[in-house]
């Protein structure tokens, strides 16, 4: 008995949550939760599959490494030079006369030691140097590149105002989107191939904040926002500042944003680093608005609002704070947003229209329907009231997957739907498994307790082998699936461990009960 008390808890504690997630769903207002997310299929919306053009960010970065060996070339009086681009990733230079190869060489020690030498050559007083870039440093480039589009496209279809949109990545350089629900496509795809704005503007520390809410916003200045969202409670908050409308400084000067550990603190911060411009208007905002605050704008949107504690020299700053490792990951990615944009090419577009979406819900809820009719008919007839056990486990593990997909955030597909049909006959197969089990043990005489636990031993194993290899297939398939597949593995997994408890733990707390609580002395099967 105080077995079968503790999987009727176990029962009621599974049935009790799966029914909480599943209110919002049914009615929002029951519980603040989100709702069960309805696949591209289901509502409608478009399918982009995007490629950044990493090797373009290769490209810009050689190219404005060349750029800056010419200017400092000129700088220090380094005269018979050619520096030029070739191919997009290998820059080659020619310098003619001892001392300006002297020059050249301390320079290319001090300044871009970074660079990797391809081949060193010299005819005469003529050196010919041919360099690139490290490996690992032009992977850090392209999976900076493809990070930065990422956030860029995420930042466009935040403000685009398309709820519940899938943005990920897919390999080193490809982004799959879909946004559901979406109906002007064309304005979507301009409004993705845009370039992210970056500006650092001077918060307006005189004007009235309350006031410039009310609308009485100063000439010159705007009100723009802070949106946090806690990690863990998921509120959004808005926090408005006062800015001044002209830039003090732009993305376009912005070189480089990395993630460092401060050494002293062992606290993670964000080194951003400018170009030799960007660094000298940096260098003149910095004196003139010392204990004055800067806000980091994107898209009209602040992200960090530090004060200026003293003069930056170097074209190099730090941006510190309580961040952990990932969200000083995430603001370098955002400060470079603009940096050096990549291009993106979509390689893949579909669009779905709503009224396929409603046609493709109806008719799954409708073969759902049919399906499990028919399949309660069945064991009805057949095994009469034992039947009627594994119905009712039947309707419990369709409880369990839908309240498995709301607590998860799965998106449920139409696939998904497939899955779910095709968990319905899984559900019951288990089930008779183990009733033409508990009918052999009866034909041999045995009593109906006897019956049922060799019914249920012998059938166990079984079960446990043809839903184990079922669920490490759907695992593969939501592995390296994609899309539909995906969205059938899903629910196929979600499926076969539902249909585990129920048919082995839920139906057998039935029998139980009925022979030692109710003493049954005949089963109905």
């Amino acid at each position: 008995m105080k077995k079968l008390s503790w999987k009727l808890a176990i029962v009621l504690g599974v049935i009790f949550t799966a029914i909480i997630f599943i209110l919002p769903t049914i009615n929002s207002a029951l519980w603040p939760y989100k709702r069960i997310n309805l696949g591209l299929d289901l509502q409608g919306g478009m399918h982009l599959v995007l490629e950044v053009d990493t090797d373009k960010a290769v490209a810009s970065t050689i190219e404005q490494i060349t750029q800056d060996i010419r200017s400092m070339n000129r700088q220090k009086r380094i005269h018979n030079s050619v520096v030029k681009q070739v191919d997009g990733t290998t820059i080659e230079v020619e310098i003619q006369n001892q001392e300006n190869i002297d020059k050249f060489e301390a320079l290319l020690d001090k300044e871009f030691r970074d660079m990797r030498i391809l081949s060193r050559s010299r005819e005469n007083e003529i050196l010919h140097i041919r360099m690139d870039l490290p490996d690992t440093e032009v992977n850090h480039i392209k999976n900076l590149a493809t990070g930065q589009a990422l956030e860029t496209i995420r930042n466009r279809i935040d403000q685009f105002g398309v709820s519940e949109p899938d943005i990920r990545r897919q390999g080193e350089k490809r982004i799959l989107i879909q946004l559901p629900g979406i109906k002007d496509t064309q304005r979507a795809k301009d409004l993705i191939g845009k370039t992210a704005l970056l500006e650092f503007k001077l918060l307006d520390e005189t004007g009235n904040l309350d006031a410039a809410l009310e609308g009485n916003v100063p000439p010159g200045s705007e009100v723009l926002f802070q949106i946090q969202e806690d990690s863990e409670t998921r509120p959004v908050q808005k926090t408005p500042y006062l800015v001044k409308k002209r830039a003090a400084l732009t993305g376009k000067y912005l070189t480089d944003a990395r993630v460092q550990i401060d050494s002293q603190y062992n606290e993670p911060y964000v080194s951003i680093k400018f170009d030799r411009k960007g660094g000298r208007i940096f260098e003149r905002i910095t004196e003139e608005n010392v204990k004055k605050r800067l806000a980091i704008v994107l898209d009209k949107s602040i992200y960090s609002a530090p004060v200026i504690q003293e003069k930056i020299t170097g074209g190099e700053a730090r941006i510190t704070g309580n961040f952990t490792t990932e969200e000083a990951r995430d603001l370098a990615i955002v400060l470079r947003a603009g940096a050096l944009p990549a291009p993106v090419n979509i390689l893949e577009e579909r669009t779905v229209g709503p009224s396929l979406g409603s046609d493709s819900i109806r008719k799954g809820i409708i073969s759902m329907w049919v399906g499990g009719i028919l399949v309660v008919l069945f064991m009805m007839i057949y095994y009469k009231g034992a039947g009627l056990i594994a119905d009712l486990a039947l309707i419990l593990n369709i409880l369990i997957i839908a309240g498995a997909l709301a607590a998860f955030q799965a998106t449920l597909t139409l696939p998904g739907i497939a899955g779910i049909i095709l968990t319905i006959g899984m559900a019951v197969d288990a089930n008779v498994l183990i009733f033409e089990r508990i009918r052999e043990e009866m034909n041999l005489g045995k009593t109906p307790r006897a019956s049922v636990d060799a019914g249920y031993n012998r059938a166990t194993l079984t079960i446990l082998d043809a839903n184990v290899t079922t669920l490490i297939a759907a695992l593969v398939l939501f592995q390296f699936g994609t899309g539909p597949i995906k969205g059938f593995a899903v629910t196929l997994s979600l499926g076969v461990l539902a249909s585990l408890f129920t048919a082995l733990i839920v139906t057998r707390l039935v029998f139980d009960y009925l022979l030692m609580n109710r003493r049954v002395k005949r089963l109905s099967i």
